[in-house]
């Protein structure tokens, strides 16, 4: 867990905004019991966990894809090569939509902006290295993280959990 108190605080906040503005129907899904803290959030999302991340093209068309995603600091982070669709459209429309559905039992949904960083000066370098060195090996961060691919971060304006426990 990468979490400061702030961003457990400011978390936790994000996620009680978006559930008092929720619609009815997603409220009877994601009831008080069923939902996260930020707390717990934290603790789920640690390494690395697939994202089903939306963009938006020139003529408003959405496309999923799958990424590596990286839960820092209380927002997800992921990567992609700069010249790929994905970049592209992020360049030119940065709001975003992802999930994480591992399965049934859990799901954490976002909805924002998604904002480069850059990974030469962001602490965020340093939990790639944790998550993708030991997967890897240790000529990971110059076979691969300098060799060009870009980060974001998502800058969320809301974000939904749910959980429950998985049927026998």
């Amino acid at each position: 867990m990468h979490e400061t108190p702030d961003d457990l605080a400011a978390l936790q906040d994000l996620l009680d905004r978006s559930y008092i503005d929720a619609g009815t129907h997603l409220r009877r899904i994601i009831t008080p019991e069923r939902r996260l803290t930020a707390e717990q959030v934290s603790e789920r999302l640690t390494g690395m966990r697939l994202l089903a991340l939306a963009t938006v093209t020139s003529d408003g068309r959405p496309i999923v894809g799958p990424v590596d995603g990286i839960f820092f600091r209380g927002a997800f982070h992921f990567g992609s090569a700069p010249d790929s669709l994905r970049f592209r459209h992020i360049r030119a429309r940065p709001h975003v939509s992802a999930t994480h559905l591992p399965g049934e039992e859990l799901s954490v949904t976002v909805h924002g902006t998604a904002v480069q960083i850059d990974i030469g000066t962001d602490p965020f370098r340093q939990a790639l290295l944790q998550v993708y060195v030991p997967r890897y090996g240790p000529n990971w961060e110059h076979d691969f993280l300098d060799s060009g691919p870009v980060y974001a971060r998502i800058e969320a304006d809301r974000m939904f959990t749910f959980h429950m426990a998985a049927a026998d």
